[in-house]
Order: structure tokens, then sequence, then C-alpha cells
């Protein structure tokens, strides 16, 4: 391994890819560590938000993801199979498996920096030197005037920084898995707020669909899921009843994936960086998945960090505000998704009137378009 750096970027995610992408287009020597010997096949976030877009466009794959993603410029609220609002992008939400994003951002991280990417590689500990950091790895020391921690939410960058971790609020719990789309509102993103929790599905490209199911509320007669107690392990016909009976929709288990239980959690990092450490992604901030929002704030936390490390920049204050700013747009974010896991809970009587009546006037003018700018992570 070579023995220093300009930057380390810890974590070989969509975020700290991307992080590694702009900075070598920026003539920076940076290494991208990951523990990892080959890239996740499993299918997370889904969403490419506008700016999240942008960011991707700025380290060259737009062209990629556009060709690769669906546009989304549709999304509808339901209650019980009756329309209660539609909201349209102007700028739509693209939509691709992480994966596959991945898959992108990995050959341009290849392309720009052929060296730079080292999977198989577990940091081990790291301390601060009058130069910068070093970095104790599995295979020897490595040096950096910088580092950044883009491993995820235990992240081990943070926990040997001692940068504090405060959860925000209680965890609600969601199943999610793809089937082959079938329905009638192909293209458009669907919210059923069903009085037993919200159901949310977007279409994929191959003409699939992906069903995110609220289930920390659901009737004690309802489907259960199978195995014991702990974290739940839903069958494929368990997550297919629990679909049909919340919104009446009829999934093909043959079509259907293995669903994948998750607790949406928000927690944000106590700062984003403390002398030659900076966070980013998940390690900053965790933010509820749905729609991928979590993830495109991390690649806007990549992209405001390779604006302040370009050439000529830092001295003795490296990050500048990153920290400031970004902490605060993170905690937009977090009230943001509060929100929509408030609307999502389950409810009923005139409790359920009152909200779908809110989500009736805030579909409606002239609030539209700053709903629609909240949804597509505008002013994050």
């Amino acid at each position: 391994m070579s023995a220093s750096h300009d930057v380390v970027v810890v974590g070989a995610g969509p975020v700290g890819m991307l992080l590694g992408c702009l900075l070598a287009q920026q003539g920076a020597d940076v290494a991208v560590l990951e523990r990892s010997l080959a890239p996740s096949a499993s299918s997370r976030a889904v969403g490419i938000h506008p700016p999240g877009f942008a960011a991707l466009a700025a380290a060259g794959i737009g062209d990629d993801i556009e060709h690769a993603a669906l546009r989304i410029h549709e999304g509808v609220a339901l209650c019980r199979g009756r329309r209660i609002g539609t909201l349209s992008f102007a700028d739509p939400v693209r939509m691709l498996t992480q994966d596959r994003t991945e898959a992108h951002l990995e050959r341009r991280l290849r392309e720009a920096a052929p060296r730079a990417l080292r999977r198989g590689i577990e940091v081990r500990d790291l301390r601060t030197t009058t130069a910068g950091v070093e970095v104790e790895t599995s295979e020897g020391a490595v040096a950096a005037r910088l580092l950044v921690g883009a491993d995820g939410t235990r992240s081990f960058v943070r926990e040997r920084a001692g940068i504090g971790w405060e959860r925000r609020d209680p965890d609600v719990r969601f199943v999610m898995a793809d089937a082959d789309d079938l329905g009638e509102h192909r293209g458009s993103a669907l919210l059923h707020l069903e009085p037993d929790g919200v159901v949310e599905s977007f279409p994929l490209p191959g003409d699939r669909r992906r069903w995110v199911v609220r289930t920390d509320g659901f009737r004690a007669d309802g489907p259960r899921a199978d195995g014991a107690a702990g974290e739940r392990t839903w069958s494929r016909a368990a997550f297919a009843a629990l679909v049909e009976e919340r919104v009446g929709a009829r999934l093909d288990t043959a079509t259907l994936s293995e669903p994948s239980p998750f607790a949406a959690r928000q927690q944000l990092a106590a700062t984003f960086a403390q002398g030659r450490v900076a966070l980013a992604g998940d390690a900053a901030h965790e933010v509820s998945p749905i729609g991928g929002q979590g993830m495109n704030l991390g690649w806007l936390d990549a992209r405001a960090l390779a604006d302040r490390l370009r050439p000529r920049q830092g001295g003795d204050d490296p990050w500048g505000a990153y920290a400031r700013d970004r902490r605060a747009a993170a905690g937009r974010a977090m009230r943001r998704a509060r929100f929509n896991m408030t609307m999502g809970a389950p409810c009923g009587g005139a409790l359920l009137a009152a909200r779908n009546a809110a989500i009736r006037g805030l579909a409606g003018p002239p609030l539209r378009g700053v709903l629609a700018g909240a949804f597509t992570m505008r002013g994050l």
C-alpha cells in the first residue's frame, strides 16, 4: 500500500465511492478503503433525487444513470382505494437499485483513479499526527493529510474519533420486497395511507415495483411473519398476504423477492468533523431510508466535502463550514422524515379523516410546490 495520500476515505459504499470520484477528478491522491472483498448484491435504496442526480452527474456518470434508471414524475396518495392527493415532479426522481448505482460509481472511480479503490482492507485503528492522520489497517499503516469516515451507521471511524451518536426518534418497523409490476399505476409512486399503517410502492426498471409496508402497527389478527422472537423473518406468502389485506393489491409470489425487514431510525453524529477527521453519509446521519433520502443526503455530503477540499483550500480548518452546514441539512431531513413517519402511522376515526384532509390541502395549491420540493429533497 502507498504510504501517504491527500485523503483516505473509509468505506466504499455509494457515498465513499462518489467522494473518491470527485476528489480524483480534482487531482487529489485519494485512497478508498473497503473491508468487503466484493460489492453488495442486495437492493436497498432506489430513489435518486434531483440533487443526488446532480452530484452523480458531477462525477461523470449522469448519462449512465439516465440511461439505466426509470423516471418518476408523479406521486399519488391513496386511502382505502381512493385518491386523496397527487404531486407532480417537474424534475423527476430516478429509480435505480443501489447495487446498479454502485456499479456505475465503481467503474467511474477505477477510470478516474485506477489504484484508489482497495477492497479487503480492514481499518483497525487511527491516530492524529502532526502531519494529519495515520490509519492502521490489516495490510499496514497508511498516512493521510485528511480522513473521511463513510463507513455506515456503525462507523468505526466515528467511534475511534470519539464523536458521539445521538438517537433522535424511536424505531419504526417496515418490511420490503420487489415484485413484477402488474398494476394500473405503472410509472407512479404510490403512498397508501391506510388505517393499519402506510404501504408505499415505487416502480423500478424492468417492470418491477418495490413494496414497503409499515409493520409496527398491523393488527394482531392479521397475517403474521414466520419466525421466532427478535427480528421477524417474513415469508413471501406472508408479505403478499399483508399487502393484499392492507391495500387490496395481489402480488405474484413467484416473482416476489425475499422480503427484508428493517427499522427506520433517526440518529445524528454530535459533529461531522473533528480535527483532521470528517464524517459523511450514514456515518454522520441515519435518516429514514424510505425513497433513498439517506443515500442522497450522503451524496450531498460528498459533494460539499469535495468542494471544500479543492486544491489550495484547507489550512488550519480543513473542513470549513462543512460540519455546521451539513449537520443542519441532516436536521432538516430528519424533520421531514419525522413528518412522513407521522403521516404514515396507524390511525382511524376522526384522526384518519383529519389526516386525509390535511394531505388534500398540502397536495393542492398553493402548497403543492412546497410539498413536491420536500419530497424531491430541495433545500438539502
